[in-house]
């Protein structure tokens, strides 16, 4: 095989013209791998966004470990819905809105977050002065779905203030009829379990914990036709695989971060393929390490 033929086709005509420092910075560039599950959350977060418009909305909890890819299928999702400046109109179009709830929400600062995007203030007054002017503005935007990531942020306000938080949700939810995404790690189930309705009204999809067998395969297989290396690394190899597996310990993030470090040393090293030994030396630091390390500082 020559070099860089097991890549997909533009990107090795691309690499051939590459210096190796480019190839290097091509490593950093944003990539979208469509594994199984990946395409099947997508296909939900598209039908709720198709959904009419009813008096009890469905919405959706998108729930995974941290830095398992739930951030990157939403971004995609809104990407594909972005605000249109609709021209003779009162106002933008904004179909989607991505918002973070705040470290500790308020209902006031939760519509603070969600006016940011949008380059609106909230008014001075009362907390119900702010609600009614976020319900106007977001009818005048005719927004369909909202996504809240973070949602298990809530759990640093005290036990009322997480009620309010889910309050405010089934509100907007209803006087709008829209829908919502949550967003957050495996606390959010039992976060939203405080208030049964909320809890009813919104369906789990679950990114789960990457293990070794034909599915992370498959998605090492996807890796390797974007890796910027001259030579195939043959990562479903078992024993690769299953040391690609133990050194990400199961999120699509730190698997990413992972064959970065392994291919950008491989190609400074002039061994353009990643090796048990590549991935032994390239300063990749798991997980698990971090937290030693942070405890012993």
């Amino acid at each position: 095989m020559s070099d860089f033929e097991h890549l997909v086709e533009s990107l090795a005509e691309k690499c051939r013209h590459m210096s190796d420092q480019e190839r290097i910075a091509q490593l950093t560039t944003p990539r979208w791998l469509g594994y199984p599950r990946a395409k099947e959350i997508d296909t939900t977060l598209e039908w709720l966004f198709n959904h009419p418009r009813v008096a009890r909305m469905p919405n959706v909890l998108l729930i995974g470990r941290t830095n398992n890819g739930k951030t990157g299928v939403v971004s995609r999702f809104a990407a594909r819905h972005l605000p249109s400046d609709n021209p003779g109109g009162e106002s933008i179009i904004a179909p989607v809105l991505m918002v973070q709830t705040p470290p500790k929400p308020t209902e006031a600062g939760f519509y603070t977050e969600i006016l940011h995007p949008l380059l609106k203030r909230l008014p001075n007054g009362t907390v119900a002065d702010k609600r009614a002017r976020v319900v106007e503005i977001l009818r005048q935007v005719q927004l369909k779905v909202l996504i809240i990531d973070e949602m298990h942020n809530m759990l640093a306000a005290t036990a009322p203030a997480q009620r309010e938080f889910l309050n405010v949700i089934k509100y907007l939810s209803n006087e709008l009829q829209i829908s919502m995404i949550g967003v957050g790690d495996e606390t959010l189930i039992s976060a939203v379990g405080i208030d049964p309705q909320i809890q009813n009204r919104f369906t789990p999809e679950i990114l789960s914990k990457w293990k070794v067998g034909l599915e992370f395969n498959r998605l090492l297989a996807s890796f390797e036709k974007v890796l910027p290396l001259r030579k195939a690394s043959g990562l479903v190899d078992p024993i690769l695989a299953m040391k690609l597996a133990a050194l990400c310990e199961g999120t699509i993030g730190e698997l990413s971060l992972l064959l970065n470090k392994a291919s950008a040393y491989a190609i400074s090293r002039g061994q353009e393929q990643i090796t048990v030994d590549v991935l032994n030396q390239c300063g990749y630091v798991s997980p698990s390490q971090r937290k030693l390390i942070n405890v012993e500082i």
